[in-house]
């Protein structure tokens, strides 16, 4: 038995294979996959390829976007007495607040929607929607780790990176996993939303900014390095050489082999990344569609055509945030002090962006197998904060689902007659996680990697696959 203290399953890999039982062991280890970066045989069909996901950073609000509630309208400005003791994160509950937007039907299945976002009520019977979404925490920067990484905590592996490691790579010149952040600044926990944690560093998310002089950092030598024709190539091989001498001295040393996969596939992304990033090639029509010359959606519209144009070179989890860290003004979804302005802002600048994605992989064939995904890390309360705002509320929002075998115009629990608390149904960022790699092919209980003496998954010990909301 194999007790080396410190062991790797790479180390228990090179020290097994010395017999016909680590030949065996060997290939067991390579089917997995999460260890190669080649990725891993799903566990049934499935029915996605690939996800992108919409972060809403700041704690959108389900009563003022996809939860409509009459009595909010009807109860509007009487003290909020739900029946019960109720805890704030910020103050005491304020008077019952109707949404400043108002709502109407759409779709052919009447869903109501809000006057805020009147381009997804266009795409709204190609949504499914979970209107029982709860959080462990309403504090911003754990409840965002829950949503990217299942665990409160930091230090575990992203959603993105378990995506990436489960599915490996269908295009060796761009990262499995890239992260978009909003260009005013990084979420609540900044890159550890999409770090590798446990799982080999190279599927941790990249990092893009589209609109940067520089959109991904540190791609290319500066300007003034004095890198002469074929020096920077003959450098590259020098380190090669260096790294695979060292790595053959350290066979179980993953850092050291992730970190020349990394300067690998740096070097491929120096042609690659370019051309993907490079928005001159759409027709006037997409960039109209995603708003890129209208200064409101511009940013957001940005980064939502570059997800699609990375989703199609095979990328296989792109992360588009919306919203920055808490900073003043507001910019992002905290809307404690005004939920019309600040709410109005973000929901604006959002509503095409998201829209159009839904749409433009639709026409594309893309959306049959691409999931799009739509979330924040708690919704908001149905009672004023200091008269024209809301504060957090962990116990029921709004999360949606869109494509690769998810079924449009679905929905999936419920808050109370408030929209306070979820009463049918209650659901996890788990459940969430556990449905995603189901479509992707992949048993969530089954997705593991050893680590710390715990076999360690996405959904931690819990999670379940939302089957009703797939086709």
């Amino acid at each position: 038995m194999w007790t080396e203290p410190g062991a790797t399953r790479r180390g228990l890999l090179s020290h097994a294979s010395r017999g016909l039982a680590g030949l065996a062991l060997a290939r067991l280890l390579v089917e997995d996959g999460l260890l190669t970066g080649e990725g891993r045989r799903p566990d049934h069909a499935p029915t996605a390829k690939r996800v992108v996901q919409l972060f809403m950073s700041g704690a959108a609000s389900q009563c003022d976007l996809f939860d409509h509630k009459p009595l909010l309208t009807e109860r509007a400005g009487e003290p909020w007495d739900p029946g019960e003791s109720v805890e704030l994160f910020q103050s005491a509950p304020g008077v019952v607040m109707p949404s400043p937007f108002g709502w109407r039907q759409a779709g052919e299945s009447g869903r109501w929607m809000s006057g805020l976002v009147p381009r997804l009520a266009e795409r709204v019977d190609d949504l499914a929607f979970i209107h029982s979404m709860t959080s462990r925490s309403n504090v911003h920067g754990p409840a965002t780790f829950l949503a990217s990484t299942g665990f409160t905590l930091p230090g575990f592996p992203s959603a993105g990176a378990w995506v990436g490691a489960a599915l490996g790579s269908a295009n060796r010149d761009l990262p499995t996993f890239v992260a978009l952040p909003d260009v005013r600044g990084l979420p609540p926990g900044g890159p550890k939303n999409w770090a590798a944690g446990f799982l080999p560093a190279q599927h941790q998310g990249t990092a893009f900014q589209p609109s940067a002089a520089e959109p991904v950092s540190h791609l290319f030598p500066p300007a003034d390095a004095g890198l002469g024709p074929g020096q920077e190539d003959a450098d590259r091989a020098l380190l090669h050489s260096l790294d695979e001498g060292h790595a053959a001295a350290r066979p179980g040393d993953a850092r050291l082999r992730a970190r020349v996969r990394s300067y690998e596939l740096a070097a491929r992304m120096q042609l690659s990344c370019p051309e993907a990033l490079d928005l001159g090639a759409e027709p006037r029509s997409i960039r109209e569609l995603y708003g890129l010359d209208d200064p409101v959606t511009a940013d957001f519209g940005r980064r939502c055509l570059v997800a699609r144009r990375l989703l199609e070179r095979g990328v296989r989890f792109v992360q588009v945030w919306c919203g920055a860290d808490n900073g003043f003004p507001r910019r992002n979804w905290d809307s404690h002090e005004d939920l019309e302005r600040d709410h109005g802002a973000m929901g604006r600048s959002m509503d095409r962006p998201a829209a159009a994605l839904v749409q433009d992989l639709k026409q594309r064939g893309l959306l049959e197998d691409t999931i799009v995904h739509w979330t924040t890390e708690f919704g908001r309360m149905p009672c004023s904060q200091g008269g024209k705002g809301r504060d957090h509320n962990p116990d029921g929002f709004t999360s949606w689902l869109a494509g690769g075998g998810v079924a449009g115009g679905r929905t999936f629990g419920a808050t109370d007659e408030w929209s306070w608390r979820a009463m049918d149904r209650p659901v996890e960022a788990h459940d969430v996680h556990a449905t995603l790699l189901h479509c992707l092919g992949y048993d969530h209980e089954r997705l593991t990697v050893r680590s710390d003496g715990i076999d360690r998954r996405l959904t931690d010990v819990h999670g379940r696959v939302l089957h009703e909301l797939l086709a």
